[in-house]
């Protein structure tokens, strides 16, 4: 049960997801980005799926992954590339202006997230980071993604030294 001046975990997090959806959802809209649109070209960042793949991180189906890169394409910020492993297979892959994009949308919301964080001292912010890339890599996990590709960014402004797991994290 939570004290007078400490929320719940549910609770807790509920508001906390609140607050960083609504950053997301001002700076995605500053520069003319859906929510999804965000999340496609978070993903893109640090990996080039297939687009099944994409369905799955996403968790849309199929056809609304295929919409999705559509407009996305149209706008210039994504192109399909076809497999060097197997032509059958299609990736998708950021654009210059695609990076350029999402790097100037993540640049501006890392600054409201780490505005937020500033409020703790530096050592919550590493246990903050720490349970929180936990908590996410296990769900991933089993949703059969993996959160942490090699020599990936993570998506959206979390700085890597406040996300990756170290050895005794395990």
């Amino acid at each position: 049960m939570a004290s007078r001046h400490q929320l719940s975990p549910v609770d807790g997090l509920a508001q906390l997801s609140f607050v960083v959806q609504g950053m997301l959802e001002r700076r995605a809209a500053e520069h003319g980005l859906s929510i999804i649109q965000v999340r496609l070209l978070g993903v893109l960042r640090d990996r080039k799926p297939t687009m099944n793949e994409l369905a799955r991180i996403l968790g849309l189906d199929k056809s609304s992954v295929t919409g999705l890169v559509d407009r996305a394409e149209r706008r210039g910020l994504v192109v399909r590339v076809p497999s060097t492993v197997d032509r059958r297979v299609v990736l998708v892959s950021l654009t210059d202006d695609g990076r350029a994009l999402a790097s100037q949308a993540a640049a501006c919301f890392e600054t409201d997230v780490m505005t937020m964080l500033r409020r703790l001292p530096a050592r919550d912010r590493e246990a903050l980071s720490r349970l929180v890339s936990r908590l996410l890599a296990a769900h991933a996990a089993e949703q059969g993604i993996d959160l942490f590709p090699a020599a990936a960014q993570l998506s959206w402004g979390v700085h890597p030294r406040f996300s990756r797991q170290t050895p005794h994290d395990k």
